[in-house]
């Protein structure tokens, strides 16, 4: 079973990452820009990506923890020293990303929205 988690901000993920429980179900991260007052992201990208991993996490079948992470607006994730930039353990570069805390596995903006990209990494997770 897929729980989902939202956290907002970098201050909300740094709290919540120090809770994950190592020998627990697997942790994936999905970095996207925040909600404009429409419901979407003000990125163009995470628009893109977001019903194709919703639609894939729906059918997924495997206990995981899937977190979704808003680094912040547009001005805040466009800062070079945003603090989700700078994380030595996260290196983003682009939104939207999902990581597989703890592991090398990323995908990365347009990789998101593919679904056979996204059954690769979770299956590396079996």
């Amino acid at each position: 079973m897929v729980n989902t988690v939202q956290l907002h901000g970098y201050d909300e993920f740094s709290k919540y990452i120090e809770t994950v429980d190592p020998k627990g179900p697997p942790v994936l991260l999905y970095f996207s820009g925040s909600k404009l007052p429409s419901g979407e992201s003000w990125c163009s990208d995470c628009v893109e990506a977001e019903p194709v991993v919703n639609a894939y996490l729906s059918e997924l079948k495997k206990d995981i923890i899937f977190a979704y992470v808003d680094v912040g607006n547009r001005e805040t994730w466009k800062d070079m020293a945003c603090s989700f930039r700078t994380d030595s353990r996260l290196k983003l570069m682009v939104i939207p990303t999902m990581i597989v805390w703890k592991g090398v596995q990323r995908l990365e903006g347009s990789q998101c929205n593919k679904r056979d990209l996204l059954q690769m990494l979770f299956e590396d997770e079996e």
